[in-house]
Protein backbone atom coordinates (compact mmCIF):
# COMPACT_ATOMS: atom_id res chain seq x y z
CA UNK A 1 0.00 0.00 0.00
CA UNK A 2 1.25 3.38 -0.87
CA UNK A 3 0.22 6.63 -0.12
CA UNK A 4 1.38 9.52 -2.59
CA UNK A 5 1.30 13.65 -1.58
CA UNK A 6 2.08 15.96 -4.25
CA UNK A 7 3.13 19.01 -2.87
CA UNK A 8 3.61 21.99 -5.29
CA UNK A 9 1.95 25.47 -6.49
CA UNK A 10 -0.71 25.24 -8.56
CA UNK A 11 -0.11 24.49 -12.74
CA UNK A 12 3.19 22.64 -11.73
CA UNK A 13 2.31 19.55 -13.33
CA UNK A 14 0.69 17.56 -10.72
CA UNK A 15 -2.21 16.56 -12.73
CA UNK A 16 -0.37 15.51 -16.10
CA UNK A 17 2.41 13.49 -13.77
CA UNK A 18 -0.40 11.65 -12.11
CA UNK A 19 -2.21 10.57 -15.35
CA UNK A 20 1.03 9.56 -16.58
CA UNK A 21 2.29 8.06 -13.81
CA UNK A 22 -0.03 6.91 -11.27
CA UNK A 23 -3.47 6.70 -13.05
CA UNK A 24 -3.28 3.01 -13.50
CA UNK A 25 -2.66 2.19 -10.30
CA UNK A 26 -3.52 4.66 -7.61
CA UNK A 27 -7.27 6.59 -6.39
CA UNK A 28 -6.91 10.13 -7.41
CA UNK A 29 -7.56 12.20 -4.17
CA UNK A 30 -7.70 15.85 -5.41
CA UNK A 31 -9.96 19.06 -4.28
CA UNK A 32 -10.41 19.86 -8.13
CA UNK A 33 -12.09 16.85 -8.31
CA UNK A 34 -13.58 16.42 -4.82
CA UNK A 35 -14.72 20.00 -3.99
CA UNK A 36 -15.02 19.50 -0.70
CA UNK A 37 -12.85 18.86 2.56
CA UNK A 38 -16.02 15.94 3.74
CA UNK A 39 -15.86 14.29 0.10
CA UNK A 40 -12.05 13.98 0.50
CA UNK A 41 -11.83 12.52 4.18
CA UNK A 42 -14.59 10.24 2.87
CA UNK A 43 -12.23 9.14 -0.48
CA UNK A 44 -8.90 8.84 1.88
CA UNK A 45 -11.23 7.14 4.62
CA UNK A 46 -12.54 4.53 2.01
CA UNK A 47 -8.73 4.15 0.73
CA UNK A 48 -7.20 3.57 3.80
CA UNK A 49 -10.37 1.01 5.00
CA UNK A 50 -9.60 -0.76 1.92
CA UNK A 51 -5.75 -0.85 1.72
CA UNK A 52 -6.19 0.98 -1.95
CA UNK A 53 -2.79 2.88 -2.92
CA UNK A 54 -3.36 6.68 -3.18
CA UNK A 55 -2.64 9.77 -4.32
CA UNK A 56 -3.28 13.20 -2.67
CA UNK A 57 -3.09 15.60 -5.69
CA UNK A 58 -3.29 18.79 -4.63
CA UNK A 59 -0.86 21.48 -3.98
CA UNK A 60 -0.52 20.67 -0.13
CA UNK A 61 1.87 23.56 0.59
CA UNK A 62 2.22 23.71 3.85
CA UNK A 63 3.81 21.07 6.57
CA UNK A 64 0.33 21.05 8.26
CA UNK A 65 -1.82 20.06 5.33
CA UNK A 66 0.57 17.24 4.25
CA UNK A 67 0.65 15.96 7.96
CA UNK A 68 -3.46 15.34 7.81
CA UNK A 69 -2.45 12.70 5.31
CA UNK A 70 0.78 11.73 6.00
CA UNK A 71 -0.68 10.87 9.78
CA UNK A 72 -3.87 8.66 9.08
CA UNK A 73 -1.33 6.61 5.95
CA UNK A 74 1.04 6.13 8.30
CA UNK A 75 -1.57 4.57 11.14
CA UNK A 76 -2.68 2.34 8.70
CA UNK A 77 0.79 0.99 7.51
CA UNK A 78 1.00 2.92 4.42
CA UNK A 79 4.46 3.79 2.23
CA UNK A 80 4.63 7.14 2.40
CA UNK A 81 5.96 8.69 -1.21
CA UNK A 82 6.53 12.26 -1.55
CA UNK A 83 6.91 14.46 -4.72
CA UNK A 84 7.69 18.12 -5.04
CA UNK A 85 6.69 19.84 -8.20
CA UNK A 86 9.63 22.56 -8.64
CA UNK A 87 9.00 25.24 -10.87
CA UNK A 88 9.69 28.79 -11.31
CA UNK A 89 6.35 31.43 -10.86
CA UNK A 90 7.05 32.35 -14.17
CA UNK A 91 6.48 29.05 -15.75
CA UNK A 92 3.59 27.92 -13.46
CA UNK A 93 1.74 31.28 -15.13
CA UNK A 94 2.23 30.31 -18.71
CA UNK A 95 0.95 26.98 -18.33
CA UNK A 96 -1.66 28.21 -16.06
CA UNK A 97 -2.68 31.15 -18.97
CA UNK A 98 -2.78 27.79 -21.87
CA UNK A 99 -5.99 26.45 -19.49
CA UNK A 100 -9.52 26.46 -20.52
CA UNK A 101 -12.41 27.52 -17.77
CA UNK A 102 -11.96 26.94 -14.47
CA UNK A 103 -8.73 25.04 -15.28
CA UNK A 104 -7.02 28.48 -15.10
CA UNK A 105 -6.34 29.78 -11.64
CA UNK A 106 -6.46 33.48 -10.77
CA UNK A 107 -3.03 34.47 -10.69
CA UNK A 108 -3.35 35.65 -7.02
CA UNK A 109 -4.25 32.15 -5.86
CA UNK A 110 -0.84 30.73 -7.73
CA UNK A 111 1.09 33.49 -6.17
CA UNK A 112 -0.57 33.08 -2.96
CA UNK A 113 0.50 29.01 -2.61
CA UNK A 114 3.52 30.28 -3.71
CA UNK A 115 3.85 32.76 -0.31
CA UNK A 116 3.25 29.96 2.07
CA UNK A 117 4.68 26.81 -0.12
CA UNK A 118 7.04 24.94 2.81
CA UNK A 119 9.24 22.58 1.13
CA UNK A 120 8.40 18.37 2.36
CA UNK A 121 11.26 16.78 4.22
CA UNK A 122 12.07 13.34 5.39
CA UNK A 123 11.21 14.09 9.07
CA UNK A 124 7.70 15.02 8.28
CA UNK A 125 7.34 11.19 7.90
CA UNK A 126 7.98 10.61 3.99
CA UNK A 127 10.10 7.14 3.35
CA UNK A 128 10.59 8.72 0.08
CA UNK A 129 11.14 12.20 -1.21
CA UNK A 130 11.60 13.04 -4.83
CA UNK A 131 11.94 16.37 -6.92
CA UNK A 132 9.70 16.74 -10.28
CA UNK A 133 10.68 19.27 -12.74
CA UNK A 134 9.24 19.73 -16.44
CA UNK A 135 11.83 19.88 -19.03
CA UNK A 136 11.19 19.91 -22.86
CA UNK A 137 7.91 19.03 -21.77
CA UNK A 138 8.94 15.76 -20.11
CA UNK A 139 8.92 15.16 -16.64
CA UNK A 140 12.33 14.52 -14.82
CA UNK A 141 12.25 12.83 -11.45
CA UNK A 142 15.46 13.37 -9.20
CA UNK A 143 16.28 11.86 -5.89
CA UNK A 144 15.24 14.52 -2.83
CA UNK A 145 18.35 16.73 -1.56
CA UNK A 146 17.87 19.30 1.28
CA UNK A 147 18.77 21.77 -1.81
CA UNK A 148 16.52 23.40 -4.19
Amino acid sequence: MEAVIFCGIQASGKSTFFKEKFFKTHVRISMDLLRTRNRERLFLETCLKTKMSFVVENTNPTRAEREKFISKAREFGYRIVGYYFKTSLKDALERNNNRDGKECVPEVGIKATLKKLELPSFDEGFDELYFVEIKDGKFIIKDWSDEV
